[in-house]
């Protein structure tokens, strides 16, 4: 797998830190990764 380096505002970790503190991902990659593929599949 390769890594990918992006910027996010502070907002977006915040919310995505929400996420995983819920436990609807066990982190914040995989919460990105998750959104990157739901992106593509749409597309």
């Amino acid at each position: 797998m390769e890594t990918v380096q992006i910027r996010l505002t502070e907002k977006q970790i915040r919310n995505i830190d929400v996420l995983v503190k819920k436990g609807v991902y066990p982190n914040r990659s995989e919460a990105v990764r998750d959104a990157v593929r739901k992106l593509v599949n749409e597309g």
